[in-house]
């Protein structure tokens, strides 16, 4: 694996591996001092037959990368670095997952930060129009079938420099972060079908975009997001449910890409 430290003298702000997987509730827990990108050792973790809960979690990443194969530096104690490895079988939760996944954290991670935590289609997380932590989820398929999903998530604990970007409230304990955001993760994961009517009223009260114009990934006004995920784009033709690419707002808030 990629890590500079032997796993078990590795300590996450002074806690064990063993002690933080039981502290979070996971079955397995790969901690590192640094790693190139906890995606990378996931996969190679769910290779390997790792079960469903485990986690990758490390101090730093020299190598961290969100969508479009972007790449950046993630510094030691400065954010949370982590890929949670599940195994999904229902198709329809797997296509609303990361949405999912960024309605779930947002609600652990509104205590720990100034203001309500607000959700940018398809995976970012904001909070007063800066960016706050984003998700990226890589799914592995034999057949038809997905096999395992690594889920990314990457979260600026304190602001990064010459970025701007939104961080949690000063002295926040990553630890404490981890004990809300980790079982909000699974939650997440392991609710199946399409967004529910609850999950879909929750979702409106965070959105970022909607209501505002946007250029990509169609010109209009968004209207918000289906059960199935897809982005609602009003369009002088209609409006037009949108499943990939990114969202760029008019005006948008400026974003610290990444984040895994």
């Amino acid at each position: 694996m990629d890590s500079l430290d032997s796993a078990s003298a590795v300590r996450y702000d002074g806690w064990a591996a063993d002690d933080l997987s039981r502290a979070l509730g996971v079955p397995r827990l790969e901690l590192f001092g640094q790693v190139g990108s906890t995606l990378d050792v996931a996969h190679a973790a769910a290779e390997r037959g790792a079960p469903a809960g485990t986690l990758v979690l490390a101090d730093s990443q020299t190598a961290g990368r969100g969508r479009a194969g972007r790449r950046w530096t993630s510094a030691s104690g400065a954010g949370i670095w982590l890929t949670l490895i599940e195994r999904p079988d229902d198709p329809q939760a797997l296509e609303v997952l990361s949405l999912r996944l960024g309605l779930y954290a947002a609600r652990g991670l509104d205590r720990f930060a100034e203001a309500p935590v607000a959700l940018k289609w398809p995976n970012d997380l904001y909070v007063a129009g800066r960016k706050l932590a984003g998700i990226l989820v890589e799914v592995r398929w034999r057949s038809e079938r997905a096999e395992w999903a690594a889920v990314g998530f990457g979260l600026n604990v304190t602001a990064p420099p010459d970025v701007s970007a939104a961080a949690l409230r000063a002295g926040t304990s990553r630890v404490a972060v981890l004990r809300e955001l980790v079982p909000a993760l699974r939650a997440a994961a392991l609710t199946r079908g399409a967004l529910s009517p609850g999950e879909l009223a929750s979702y409106e009260e965070r959105d970022l975009a909607r209501g505002r114009t946007c250029a990509q990934p169609a010109r209009g006004r968004v209207q918000g997001i289906s059960a199935r995920g897809e982005l609602l784009v009003a369009t002088p033709g209609g409006t037009v449910p949108v499943r990939g690419g990114s969202l760029v707002l008019d005006h948008a808030p400026l974003d610290r890409e990444g984040e895994s």
